[in-house]
């Protein structure tokens, strides 16, 4: 036995064609595959999008963010698709709405 027998199969003259029914019976694994990665990957991600999306609609002034490179600030500006924080005080910075990762509750940067 050699390794392409393992891959490839050798194709005989004198078989007979395969019956209707088992060439939809190949593709049920496949199709349980898809359901699969579907519910176990393609929803939870859609779902925490969905989610993310709400949470910077609903930015305020004065919430406290977490960005996604980790900076921590007070919101100070709300525009389009821009959020100005205060990091530090008298020290602001700009960034994309798309870049706040978590909103934090109210005073968790003076208890840090």
């Amino acid at each position: 036995m050699t390794i392409s027998n393992l891959f490839i199969s050798n194709a005989y003259a004198d078989g007979a064609a395969p019956a209707a029914g088992s060439s939809i019976a190949d593709f049920i694994p496949l199709i349980a595959m898809v359901a699969v990665f579907y519910f176990l990957v393609l929803r939870p991600q859609m779902k925490r999008n969905k989610e993310l999306r709400t949470m910077v609609s609903a930015l305020q002034k004065n919430d406290e963010i977490v960005s996604n490179g980790g900076m921590l600030g007070r919101v100070v500006k709300v525009g389009e698709s821009y959020v100005t924080i205060e990091v530090a005080e008298g020290v602001e910075v700009v960034i994309q709405k798309g870049a706040i990762q978590t909103v934090l509750p109210k005073g968790t940067i003076k208890s840090i």
